[in-house]
């Protein structure tokens, strides 16, 4: 469920990424830095470097995200509420996964 909402995450801020740079550069990158970001933290879920506390950097990672989107006043649509809904996904899994995974 986590990656799947992170694949969501990644792929609406790509999608939006030719759009916002129409408009805003910066945010625009900050798009596309968010994305990779995602599709980072699935690459590095998916080996064998993956650690407990990493689940807390994912979660703090989408919170961010949610938090980034209501400070930067960005436009609510249904990409929008798609993309903040499986950050909040991320969030919920990735506390419940550290608060069940086995401690090293």
């Amino acid at each position: 469920m986590m990656i799947g909402a992170a694949l969501v995450s990644a792929a609406v801020h790509f999608w939006l990424t030719p759009v916002v740079i129409a408009f805003n550069t910066t945010q625009a990158i900050l798009f596309v830095l968010a994305g990779l970001g995602f599709v980072g933290g699935i690459i590095v879920y998916a080996t064998r470097f993956w650690r407990r506390e990493f689940y807390l950097l994912a979660a703090l990672f989408a919170l961010a995200q949610i938090i980034a989107f209501f400070v930067m006043d960005g436009p609510l649509n249904t990409l929008a509420v798609v993309s903040e809904a499986a950050e909040a996904v991320v969030v919920l899994a990735a506390g419940y996964l550290y608060t069940t995974a086995p401690s090293a």
